[in-house]
């Protein structure tokens, strides 16, 4: 008999992440085994041997894979228990498949129909360099800093190449399910063994294409969002992130980890390189690259000729911009109506959805809020009723006031929703979608990502989902109905986003020889992340926001724990905030930074009441310290928060 330590894919006890069974074959590390708990069987994995122990101890029930996951699957698991203080059994949730246990009946894969013409890619001087430099460095993470639309993607494929060469795979992170098939693409044009993975595929879907990455007797290339990290292949040789400053390659749910950081861990594990690709890099990332002689590769203009867009900024607070119409200034209608006339396409980016942010009473003030989360309710004309984008409570549109019964309702601010139904009054024979979180699932920037390509969709209306990435040969026009929304946040991060959601817009054109306008809204055109993002200066926006980080004290000069209670009353969340706030002081050393508590940015979610605690401190492990001394009940923690308002 021989004696086996399984950890569950469930938690059993708090203190022990693994469990003792016995199995009269011999068994490999790595294997996924069924293993009975209690009464009810479970998934597990193999993670050692061990000695018979003292006690009598159940046998394996069924081996479900012969083919072990890789050792270095393994060690990332147990880094990010301990990086990310999360029980083994939460960390392989997120790592392995749902449904391993089920049989799948074996179905051929459909071929990725490719939407975009082969591009013949002939390296210039810069990619060259690039290439040559993060090769000839050592194995570890490299910066690929390059300019949109400076062939980021034909770096990526030619370091692949070079690794498949080798025998090693490669895997290819990709922010959003929706630039996946412009990624699929252009890798599809160059490499046959490609195993896509993400989250709009079905249970079987997501498992097959795990088995495949298991079972794969060929150098593979997996594509996907940051779980395609945990695609078991045997042998990696490159992992790339591409659009690495994107906000989403960090979890929200436990473990929260970031998938930049636990790809360097991975690519430790195989020898391996990292490439973080992006054209404007998070401060964290720029930062970190600096420390190291030679870890970032520069690709400082377009790959192709092209002529620079027009940049046209536009005052808000002048009404003399806006004779048409009430938020569409007068320049960008112009725009759209010659886009339409040459039958090119145009991109106008808002990052809010909906149609309207505040619903009020003009007579007495009466403002249209959520009971149970105490923010403003969102109109949705489209099906003219009120939703609150925390809880998803909905609510009718009252047709008068329900405090002084007055008629006087009216709708203000800007959403994705209403924009789009403005643009069909202003242009009724346009091809007109858009593109965000309210968007039906046969809608997304993913399935219609050929009809994007081909300029079949004349305006495309969005949020940041359609700001990132996308390259599409029929663009003529970006328009940003309000750059500098995001500026008022109460977040250390918030010039950040708003740059880099700036530069991204922009460079959706001027990749080509045609002549390309950009439309710029803002109630301060001259504030310095605006002109920093519209000229992409990154240069200019680091050194504003690194010496800002560095007076506030914010990373990269610290790591960050954000921990956030949640309770029935604001009594009683206020009172443990406190007691938790004195115990952490009592406890933590002085160099420990405790800001609040303070109510949550979203103070009110769903008839409960939040509070917070940001603690700051330029050692990991006093905040690991600091979670020690948490509650387990109804208090969360969040390590390295990418953001303090969620």
């Amino acid at each position: 008999m021989h004696y086996y330590e399984v950890i569950p894919n469930r938690i059993i006890r708090a203190n022990q992440a693994s469990l003792t069974y016995a199995s009269k074959e011999t068994l490999a590390t790595g294997q996924i085994v069924r293993i009975e708990v209690g009464k009810k069987i479970l998934n597990g994995i193999i993670t050692s041997t061990t000695t018979k122990p003292t006690y009598d101890v159940k046998e394996i029930v069924a081996v479900l894979d012969d083919t072990p996951v890789p050792n270095a699957h393994l060690q990332l698991a147990f880094w990010l228990s301990e990086y990310y203080a999360t029980p083994l059994a939460t960390v392989l949730q997120t790592m392995l498949p749902r449904g391993l246990e089920k049989t799948r009946r074996s179905k051929a894969s459909s071929a990725h129909s490719v939407a975009r013409k082969r591009t013949n890619f002939v390296l210039n001087t810069d990619q060259k360099r690039a290439i040559k430099q993060i090769e000839s460095s050592e194995s570890g993470t490299s910066l690929l800093h390059g300019v949109t639309g400076s062939g980021k993607t034909a770096v990526y494929i030619e370091l692949v190449k070079n690794q498949l060469s080798r025998g090693k795979s490669a895997i290819v992170l990709v922010p959003e399910i929706s630039l996946t098939s412009q990624l699929i693409d252009e890798f599809s044009h160059h490499f046959t063994h490609i195993i896509v993975t993400h989250s709009a595929q079905t249970e079987a879907e997501r498992h097959t294409a795990w088995l495949a990455a298991l079972h794969a007797a060929e150098p593979t290339v997996v594509i996907g969002p940051r779980s395609a990290l945990f695609m078991p292949l045997a042998s990696i040789g490159i992992i790339i992130v591409d659009e690495s400053h994107e906000p989403s390659y960090k979890q929200e749910q436990s473990p929260r980890y970031h998938a930049a950081r636990a790809a360097h861990v991975l690519a430790r594990q195989h020898g391996a390189r990292v490439i973080l690709g992006s054209a404007t890099p998070s401060v964290l990332d720029y930062y970190l690259a600096r420390q190291s002689p030679n870890r970032i590769a520069v690709l400082p203009k377009p790959a192709q000729a092209a002529t620079k867009p027009d940049v046209k900024l536009i005052d808000m607070t002048k009404r003399s911009n806006f004779h048409s119409h009430r938020f569409l200034s007068d320049s960008l209608i112009r725009e759209i109506e010659q886009n339409l006339a040459s039958n090119k396409q145009t991109l106008l980016f808002h990052n809010r959805r909906g149609s309207t942010a505040v619903t009020l009473c003009e007579n007495c003030g009466w403002q249209a809020g959520c009971p149970r989360c105490y923010v403003p309710l969102t109109l949705h004309a489209d099906y003219h009723q009120l939703r609150c984008h925390i809880c998803g409570l909905t609510s009718q549109v009252p047709t008068s006031c329900p405090e002084c019964n007055h008629t006087a309702i009216i709708h203000k601010g800007i959403g994705t929703k209403l924009i789009e139904s403005e643009l069909r009054k202003l242009f009724p024979k346009a091809t007109i979608a858009r593109f965000d979180g309210d968007t039906h699932a046969n809608d997304t920037v993913h399935s219609r990502y050929q009809d994007l390509y081909n300029g079949e969709i004349q305006i495309i209306v969005g949020t940041q989902v359609i700001a990132k990435g996308l390259d599409l040969p029929h663009l003529r026009t970006v328009g940003v109905v309000q750059a500098d929304a995001g500026l008022s946040l109460p977040d250390y991060s918030s010039t950040e986003r708003t740059f880099q959601l700036l530069a991204q817009v922009v460079g959706r054109v001027g990749r080509s020889h045609h002549q390309t306008t950009v439309v710029v809204q803002s109630y301060q055109p001259n504030h310095p992340i605006v002109t920093a993002g519209l000229s992409q200066n990154y240069e200019a926006f680091y050194a504003r926001t690194i010496a800002e980080r560095r007076k506030s004290h914010f990373p990269p000069f610290c790591y960050v724990l954000k921990l956030t209670c949640t309770y029935k009353t604001e009594a009683a969340a206020v009172r443990n905030a406190q007691q938790l706030a004195a115990i952490l002081r009592n406890h933590l050393p002085n160099e420990v930074e405790i800001l609040g508590p303070t109510p949550s940015f979203y103070e009110r979610v769903r008839d409960t009441y939040r509070w917070q605690l940001v603690l700051k401190s330029p050692r990991r492990e006093h905040l690991l310290e600091a979670i020690k001394h948490t509650p387990p009940t109804y208090w969360q923690f969040v390590l390295d928060p990418v953001s303090l308002l969620s």
